[in-house]
């Protein structure tokens, strides 16, 4: 029988990961097997490990959402895909399009087994091709950081047009993928960081304007904007969103995403009443979404920036690079044949 490697945990807490040896799984009707090639690492995973985040974990449990690899089989009837092609995986079973999620979706690294393997089985209307332009590293950074800032953008509410201004709190894959994506639609990107150095490297990659976030930083923003405020903001941190509605132009958005700063939203109610502030949370997105996406990418040449990329089996160091903060993605390089 043909074995290949995973992590797994067999019980709540970053103590019980373990590298393991499992059979290669086959593919039945509809479904595709990937040969995982990268892996890219998001918050969520390591509070899946810790917490499971209140969702019902079947262990042993297999964490990671978002892979990029190659199909190596395909099982009768599938269409999609075929066998050579490279592919990412959507962070959502089933949900195909539309602004609305449908009820009892499944996602990868949580209800679902997660990616973290050699080889991994997908319904095949769970993946899309790849860009061309991408390499699995950075490919693998689409399914979650990219779509997000895709979906917060351009595939729900109010849709971004390119005179307008894009402001992103943070620096993390979510934030910069953001400030990547509306800067080749024409608009431009304010980053907030609480770091200089930070805020450097966003200006290398193109960023409108920095902005160090400090108290009052939300006036910075608007003497950049010439005291309109911004059209679009991406609240990667959460808390207290006093500065996020200050720096708001009138009938602007702002996409909830994080909760760095708690899971309890702290907004003023009068500037939300007088400005006509859009609030809208957002849980990724959808297939249609991660299709545009990847067109987006290759159409702009678009290359997500990358911390640091680590071997399989270095996963737990990746994981601590992933709790300390990582300027874009961190990523696990999957490798290892059949054996």
């Amino acid at each position: 029988m043909a074995t290949m490697q995973q992590w797994q945990t067999t019980a709540l807490g970053e103590t019980a990961l373990e590298l393991t040896r499992t059979g290669v799984p086959e593919p039945g009707p509809g479904e595709v097997l990937v040969k995982v090639r990268a892996v890219s690492l998001n918050y969520r995973d390591a509070l899946m490990i810790d917490t499971g985040m209140g969702l019902p974990v079947t262990f042993p449990f297999v964490p990671g959402s978002d892979m990029a690899g190659e199909v190596v089989a395909v099982g009768q009837g599938v269409t999609r895909v075929a066998v050579g092609e490279r592919v990412v995986n959507t962070f959502w079973d089933r949900w195909i399009d539309g602004e609305q999620a449908p009820a009892g979706l499944k996602l990868f690294g949580g209800t679902l087994p997660g990616v973290l393997r050699e080889y991994a089985v997908f319904d095949e209307a769970s993946l899309v091709r790849a860009p061309s332009t991408l390499g699995d590293v950075a490919a693998s950074t689409l399914t979650c950081a990219g779509l997000t800032a895709w979906f917060a953008l351009f595939g729900t509410g109010r849709k971004l047009s390119a005179d307008e201004t894009v402001l992103v709190i943070g620096t993390g894959g979510v934030a910069l993928f953001a400030a990547q994506l509306a800067l080749a639609h024409g608009a431009r990107a304010i980053v907030v960081s609480g770091s200089a150095g930070k805020l450097e490297r966003a200006a290398a990659l193109g960023a409108t304007h920095g902005v160090l976030r400090r108290e009052g930083w939300a006036d910075e923003v608007r003497r950049r904007t010439g005291g309109r405020g911004v059209e679009q903001v991406l609240e990667l941190a959460g808390g207290d969103m006093r500065e996020t509605l200050a720096a708001l132009a009138p009938g602007g958005k702002v996409s909830v995403i994080g909760t760095l700063g708690g899971d309890t939203l702290q907004i003023p109610v009068y500037p939300m009443l007088l400005k006509r502030a859009h609030v809208q949370g957002i849980g990724v997105g959808h297939r249609q979404g991660l299709e545009a996406l990847t067109a987006m990418v290759d159409r702009h040449g678009i290359v997500p920036p990358v911390d640091a990329v680590y071997d399989f089996a270095d996963f737990p160091q990746a994981l601590s690079h992933l709790r300390r903060g990582a300027f874009g993605k961190v990523v696990v390089r999957v490798s290892g044949p059949v054996a």
